[in-house]
């Protein structure tokens, strides 16, 4: 199967659509800094940088024990 073109066809299979309602303006400073039809894939690799941040500093405040 070839690699996924983010202009054609169906999504890629692994993610879930969930809505993100922004602050009037966000989306647009967004599109300002990354360039148009990239902002779906910016949110996506904050959201997950920001929770790989968050488990990280919940396993070393458990002193690296898992719950």
């Amino acid at each position: 199967m070839g690699r996924y073109d983010a202009h054609m066809g169906r999504p890629p299979l692994g993610v879930k659509t969930t809505v993100v309602r922004l602050p009037d303006g966000l989306a647009e400073r967004i599109d300002n800094l990354i360039g148009p039809n990239r902002r779906a894939k910016f949110i996506r690799e904050i959201v997950e940088r920001e929770v790989e941040l968050m488990e990280s500093q919940r396993k070393a405040e458990r002193g690296g024990l898992p719950r």
